[in-house]
């Protein structure tokens, strides 16, 4: 009797241990932050957020107008970044490590503008 209660008891507390470890291991991912592109805008349309912060942009599932991600203006010594053309299903992302103010735009349509600013 006594070995089935050892038994069921290392089996208790390998499931109670398990979403511990898995609810550890989700902690340690970065976070990252997601911009939905709608019709003619960014949502949001500004983020502040911490220095190497992966920013995502997500095109709807459906087709509508076709837009694109471009980094019209960051931090001194920042890379120029670019995404290609979409109406749907695509995402761009990048990873924002300098401080700063990024500005970034659709080249098709002028009013859609965001802003990002990178803290240290």
């Amino acid at each position: 009797m006594s070995r089935k209660i050892a038994a069921a008891t290392l089996a208790l507390g390998a499931l109670v241990a398990a979403p511990v470890a898995i609810s550890q291991a989700g902690a340690a991912k970065p976070k990252g932050k997601v911009v939905k592109i709608g019709d003619n805008y960014f949502a949001p349309d500004s983020l502040k957020v911490p220095k190497n912060t992966k920013v995502t942009w997500r095109w709807p599932k459906y087709p509508g107008d076709v837009h694109d991600v471009k980094l019209r203006k960051g931090p001194k010594g920042v890379k120029k970044f670019h995404s290609q053309l979409s109406a749907s299903h695509y995402s761009f992302a990048r990873t924002l490590k300098k401080p700063g103010k990024y500005i970034v735009i659709c080249t098709i349509h002028a009013e859609m503008k965001m802003t990002i600013r990178v803290k240290r």
